[in-house]
């Protein structure tokens, strides 16, 4: 926990200074590199949970989507398989938000 917040601080700091006009092209080259590994690193992680995702939808013949809306509505009962399938697809859909925004500050 005390990382992340040294890590938020610091990346505060270096916004602030952009704000006021600093400018680095070894910061702006770091930070690319890092916005592509994590880019890439959600990439893998997406297809690794597309994979199990995959898997349940076989299994059951639902898409996640739908076999999703159904588990929250409750019409899908509780057996252990519902409860990993849901949070493979809660994961799924974060890592999702993630790498959209991601791609989203690399296109801009």
């Amino acid at each position: 926990m005390a990382m992340d917040i040294q890590t938020l601080t610091q990346i505060q700091a270096l916004e602030w200074l952009y704000r006021s006009g600093y400018r680095s092209e070894t910061v702006d080259a770091t930070i690319d590199k890092l916005v592509t590994m994590e880019r890439a690193q959600a990439a893998r992680e997406l297809a690794r949970m597309e994979a199990v995702l995959h898997k349940f939808e076989e299994q059951y013949q639902l898409p996640s989507e739908e076999f999703h809306r159904r588990f929250q509505a409750g019409n899908m009962g509780d057996e252990a398989d519902f409860f990993e399938w849901s949070a493979f697809y809660q994961m799924w859909l974060s890592t999702r938000e993630q790498l959209d925004l991601l791609k989203a500050v690399v296109e801009e």
